[in-house]
């Protein structure tokens, strides 16, 4: 049975991962004590970073070179992960949605209306078309 690596696998060690974020493996064991990056753990209780970890160890640099305490580095990443959260909710939404929509009888269809408005219309029923002309000459005001 083979394994699949993916972005989240714990790959690296300590001091690969250090390399890779170009950090000093001390700063690592911090980042994790104050829950900013945590990797799994070996049955002997060593860590083990993930490609995503390292990426996030890279983030944490750029943020702390930006000026940003830890604290600040530590809230937004709590909002980036709100948001990868949030963003594949939605498409859960949308795709239950869509099947909803496309599944149910008497399903309902949308249109605009002359002034923009939203009209309901049922399934197979055409929208009414408005026939009006409107006249407009150049520089003149009414």
């Amino acid at each position: 049975m083979s394994a699949s690596i993916d972005e989240f696998s714990p790959l690296f060690p300590i001091a690969a991962a250090a390399e890779l974020s170009g950090m000093h493996p001390q700063t690592l064991r911090q980042y994790d004590r104050l829950g900013l990056v945590s990797p799994r753990r070996t049955a002997g209780q060593s860590r083990r970073y993930s490609m995503r970890d390292v990426a996030q160890l890279r983030e944490i640099a750029r943020l702390s070179a930006e000026g940003l305490n830890l604290e600040g580095v530590r809230r937004i990443l709590e909002l980036e992960d709100q948001v990868t959260a949030l963003a594949l909710r939605v498409r859960e939404l949308e795709s239950a949605l869509a099947e909803e929509v496309l599944n149910r009888p008497g399903r309902r269809v949308f249109a605009a209306g002359s002034e923009g408005d939203v009209v309901s219309l049922r399934a197979g029923e055409r929208a009414k078309k408005q026939n009006q002309l409107v006249v407009w000459r150049p520089g003149v005001r009414n």
